[in-house]
């Protein structure tokens, strides 16, 4: 039999992956692969690291938030791991597997898995350190994510993010940023800025409708210090799976760039806390295999 890793968190989204696992071990082993369990929230001491390396897997299957995904994948790419990755969307906004135009149903995820088809994905790598696969992003939405309560996020999933920003509006702040690309320099008061890898973040789609997971560029939008009633206008497009052009808002690709501002900024990086500003972000193109339809 051919073996395979199943990664998950059991604290992801409504936290149901545990009733699952026996339906999921038994649909791969019908098929003739053997896939072993593996509860990542107990990895204290990185055993996963050294899983991965001792045992001949055909692939990774990954179950959890677009946070264990970064996870997963930052420990297979520092390794030098090249099986490809499944995923089982089980968190709050899941924004990689709506990159992939990954189903939220179990089975359908199963399926894409089983079927075996491949494509291969860009990854952003931060200071030379850390990758990350859908967004890298700072400022004021950054921070009401971070202050969400938990039990709102999985009782409304990424609408909770827009309730707890509406309170902290008021309290909204702008920095002066400067953001470097290969080819041009910005200098502005702004609210926030968002790189991604695609068209999906916080669990909301077409932010830039252009956006391509696997040419090798990064789609940069930076939200500029605006009136109230202008940013609730940019709210409710997000909202709308609208994309985001606005006269308040900057938006361009680049392979590189270097982020700083005025002020401390602590940045998420695929939805967790990452590093403080200021920060070199560059793209690799194509450098992780995923199961995609």
């Amino acid at each position: 039999m051919d073996q395979a890793i199943l990664v998950y968190n059991p604290l992801s989204g409504d936290r149901s992956i545990q009733q699952k696992l026996d339906h999921i071990i038994s649909r791969f082993q019908k098929k003739g692969i053997l896939l072993q369990p593996f509860r990542i929230i107990d990895d204290d001491h990185n055993v996963l690291k050294t899983v991965l390396e001792r045992n001949d897997y055909k692939f990774v299957v990954a179950s959890g938030g677009d946070g264990t995904l970064n996870h997963i994948s930052n420990l297979m790419l520092k390794s030098g791991i090249k099986v490809p990755l499944g995923i089982i969307p089980s968190g709050t906004c899941n924004d990689f597997a709506a990159i992939l135009n990954i189903p939220s149903d179990l089975d359908q995820n199963i399926d894409i898995i089983l079927k075996g088809k491949t494509v291969k994905v860009d990854v952003g790598l931060i200071n030379e350190e850390n990758y990350f696969l859908s967004s890298c992003a700072g400022g004021v939405f950054v921070e009401v994510s971070f202050n969400t309560d938990n039990e709102l996020k999985k009782n409304f999933g990424p609408f909770a993010y827009y309730l707890k920003a509406l309170s902290e509006v008021a309290n909204m702040k702008s920095v002066k940023l400067t953001l470097k690309t290969d080819k041009e320099t910005i200098e502005e008061e702004a609210l926030m800025f968002v790189i991604i890898n695609g068209r999906h973040v916080a669990g909301f789609s077409n932010i830039v409708k252009e956006a391509d997971y696997a040419d090798g560029l990064m789609d940069i939008a930076v939200v500029k210090n605006c009136k109230h009633i202008d940013l609730a206008s940019i709210f409710f497009k997000v909202l709308s799976n609208e994309s985001i052009s606005n006269k308040n808002v900057i938006t361009l690709k680049a392979k590189s760039c270097e982020i700083s501002s005025d002020r401390d900024m602590v940045l998420s990086v695929d939805g967790e806390k990452g590093p403080n500003l200021p920060v070199k972000v560059r793209f690799i193109k194509k450098a992780l295999k995923v199961f995609a339809k």
